[in-house]
C-alpha cells in the first residue's frame, strides 16, 4: 500500500473509531487532500471503511446497509472495469443481439461497439441506451416502464415477457455480489426479472464482475454461478474463491 494512502486511511479509521459517519468533504479536509484522492484511496486500497452516499463509515458499523450510488460505482475500480469490458468485447461477433445489463461495470464496453458493422443492443438501462443511440451500426431495443433514477434503469411487469420474445445471442450481466453458496445478487429487486429472463433466453451467458464482488451478498438474488457459461473477471484466484464443493464452475476469462 502507498505509505501516504495508508496514513490517510489510518487517520480516517481513527476518526471513525467511536462510531458515526464522516462526510467525504470533511474527510478530505482532515487529510489535506481532494475528495477524489479519498475516493481513490478507498477504491484501490484494502480498508475497513466504506463510502456510502457521500459519507464514510466503518464497514462493520451496526445497522449500516450499503446504498447503491451509480456515480460512486462508476468511479469505483474504473480501470479494472475497462479491462473486463475489453475482454468481454472479444466474445462479441458481427450481427449479435446483445443484452446489456444496467449499472456501471459494462459502461466501458459501449465505446467498443462502434468497431462492429452491425449489432442489436437490448437494454433496460437509460445510460446504456443514451450511449449507443447515436451509433449508426447499433439497432437499439430499449425496454421501458417505471424509471428508477438510482440505477438509471426501468422496470415493468411485462419486461420479462418482452425479453423472452427476443432472439438474444449473448447476455452480458453484471452483479454487485458473487458468493458460491448464496449465489449472484444485486442491489435492486426490479432488476431481478430482466436479468433472469435474459439468462434464460440467451444462447450464451456472461457474468462480468470485478473480484471485489467475490464473497459479497446483496439484497436481490437472481442467479447461481452455474447459470453462466463464462465469468469475466480480473483475479487469478477466481476459481479458488468461487468454488466450494464439486459443482463445475463456468469458464473463467481473466482480463
Amino acid at each position: 500500500m502507498n505509505d501516504r494512502s495508508a496514513r490517510r486511511l489510518a487517520m480516517l479509521q481513527e476518526a471513525l473509531a467511536s462510531g458515526g459517519t464522516l462526510h467525504l468533504r470533511d474527510a478530505a479536509e482532515l487529510c489535506g487532500v481532494s475528495e477524489m484522492t479519498i475516493r481513490r484511496d478507498l477504491t484501490t486500497q484494502p480498508s475497513a471503511i466504506s463510502l456510502l452516499g457521500g459519507r464514510l463509515v466503518m464497514a462493520n458499523y451496526p445497522g449500516v446497509t450499503p446504498v447503491y450510488d451509480l456515480t460512486e460505482q462508476q468511479a469505483s475500480h474504473y480501470h479494472v472495469k475497462h479491462r473486463l469490458c475489453q475482454r468481454a468485447a472479444g466474445f462479441i461477433e458481427e450481427g449479435d443481439t446483445l443484452f446489456i445489463d444496467c449499472g456501471s461495470t459494462l459502461i466501458p464496453l459501449l465505446s467498443q461497439l462502434s468497431h462492429f458493422r452491425e449489432l442489436t443492443v437490448v437494454t433496460y438501462a437509460l445510460n446504456v441506451a443514451n450511449s449507443v443511440a447515436g451509433l449508426p451500426n447499433v439497432r437499439l431495443v430499449l425496454l421501458g416502464g417505471l424509471f428508477y433514477a438510482s440505477s438509471q434503469s426501468f422496470g415493468s411487469d411485462n419486461m420479462e415477457a418482452a425479453i423472452e420474445r427476443l432472439g438474444i445471442n449473448k447476455a452480458l450481466i453484471s452483479a454487485a455480489g458473487v458468493d458460491y453458496e448464496r449465489g449472484v445478487s444485486c442491489f435492486h429487486f426490479h432488476e431481478v426479472a430482466p436479468k433472469q429472463a435474459a439468462i434464460a433466453t440467451a444462447m450464451q451467458r456472461f457474468l462480468v464482475v470485478d473480484a471485489s464482488k467475490f464473497g459479497v451478498v446483496r439484497p436481490a438474488y437472481f442467479a447461481t454461478l452455474a447459470d453462466f457459461d463464462v465469468v469475466v473477471t480480473d483475479d487469478e484466484q477466481a476459481p479458488a474463491l468461487l468454488v466450494s464443493g464439486s459443482t463445475p464452475l463456468p469458464d473463467i476469462s481473466l482480463a
